[in-house]
């Protein structure tokens, strides 16, 4: 087999061990004496939603509502599913936020509120606190992506705007709620998914206005009053660990980055290559940690005594992106094109990244894939790799090679998938 088929195939392993259909049925509780609503956010919310009416006895009540991405909508029948903004927050998002919230003050004790949430829900669930604008959400968020900040601290902030989330959903909820989690960030905490509109938040005002000034961030004038206002103690904090709005409170992890690459390393061992799983909770600027993984890489190639090929080195995790210049591209295809200039022609390395929601931050390619003749390919068409890197123009340096990894959305999310395969 092409290892270019070996790369893409074991990346579709990885996708399918995080399934909604597959996985979601497994933890469905009974259903209530009253009714069941559904509620949800993510790239996997309307996947989720389709999974639970599949399964879910036809005489037992239920509906609901889930917020996905756009292209990311399935025809469920009992579960609405309304497709919203993402990464940017927008109008359909808030909209369907504030009926979500509205229909889960309904529920009494009798009932059931389920949840679903998956990759994506921060922005989803778009419903900022009460003198926040729809406008400066979008204005802190677009900042927060592009200054390099990573998904714990992007999500700090991100809770304390919210009315929903950081424990916020389940503060408005009566009754019993089990929140079942497609974890898309390192650690798998649920505070951090969706930004933890179930969970219990430990981060405070002080922590997010951290985060602005860390990053020198020009937050808009309405968010920077009421951060530094709930600083003051002016303002009740985010519901915490050990509040007794939690005790009634079940949140699942129940799909994540670690079985994904466990699926992928069996998928290689199949094949009898051998596998080394370098963490699933990989954080950091994309090109630094492809110098890391190029000297590794290089490492296995010239002292093959204790690592021998061929093998697959597997990494899962979420790097981050300080964007600088005004080109296309996602982190991962980033990581490549930097692990690309720093294997500098080391023979027999193939490699794929790719974001197993099939999209590499807000393009529409899942991510993309190296040869060991890349360099010399992108040579021949004029292509200057190192200036591509400087613009943050990676999507279109691996389009004009052909080599972008296009599959449409997943509708599910674990988070990136590396792969380098040694030869």
């Amino acid at each position: 087999m092409n290892p270019r088929d070996y790369l893409f195939e074991s990346f579709l392993v990885a996708v399918k061990a995080a399934d909604p259909a597959h996985i979601v049925p497994q933890y469905l509780p009974d259903p209530p004496k009253g009714r069941t609503l559904v509620v949800g956010a993510g790239k996997a919310a309307a996947a989720m939603a389709l999974a639970v009416e599949n399964s879910w006895p036809p005489d037992a009540q239920l509906d609901g509502l889930v917020i996905t991405r756009y292209g990311h909508k399935l025809p469920t029948q009992r579960i609405k599913v309304i497709e919203a903004g993402h990464p940017i927050p927008d109008k359909n998002g808030l909209s369907a936020s504030q009926q979500i919230l509205a229909a889960v003050k309904t529920l009494e004790s009798e009932d059931l509120l389920l949840c679903l949430f998956s990759g994506g829900g921060s922005s989803l669930l778009a419903l900022p606190i009460s003198g926040i604008s729809l406008q400066d959400l979008k204005d802190i968020t677009h900042q927060l992506l592009c200054c390099g900040a990573n998904i714990q601290e992007i999500n700090t902030v991100r809770k304390h705007l919210s009315a929903i989330q950081g424990g916020k959903l389940a503060a408005a909820c009566k009754a019993p709620i089990i929140a079942l989690i497609i974890s898309d960030v390192t650690g798998d905490q649920p505070t951090h998914i969706a930004s933890g509109p179930c969970a219990p938040d430990p981060t405070t005002f002080s922590d997010a206005l951290a985060v602005l000034d860390h990053y020198s961030l020009n937050a808009p004038p309405s968010i920077q009053q009421f951060l530094h206002t709930g600083k003051g103690h002016q303002l009740a904090e985010t519901p915490k660990p050990g509040s007794s709005i939690f005790t009634h409170v079940e949140n699942k992890i129940i799909a994540s980055a670690h079985q994904s690459l466990a699926a992928s390393a069996n998928y290689f061992q199949h094949h009898h290559i051998a596998t080394l799983i370098l963490g699933d909770t990989v954080t950091g600027e994309s090109r630094e940690i492809a110098k890391s993984y190029a000297a590794l890489t290089k490492e296995i190639r010239l002292h093959p005594q204790l690592l021998k090929a061929p093998i697959a080195l597997l990494s899962g995790g979420e790097t981050t992106v300080t964007v600088k210049g005004d080109g296309r591209g996602g982190r991962n295809a980033e990581f490549l094109l930097a692990l690309l200039l720093e294997l500098n022609d080391t023979k027999d390395v193939y490699a794929l990244a790719c974001d197993t929601d099939g999209i590499d931050g807000t393009e529409n390619n899942a991510g993309a894939l190296i040869t060991p003749d890349s360099l010399i390919r992108a040579k021949n068409l004029g292509l200057n790799a190192a200036s591509f890197l400087i613009q943050n123009d990676a999507y279109t340096f691996f389009e004009q090679l052909n080599d972008l990894v296009m599959t449409g959305p997943t509708c599910t999310n674990v988070n990136d998938y590396r792969a380098i395969l040694i030869l």
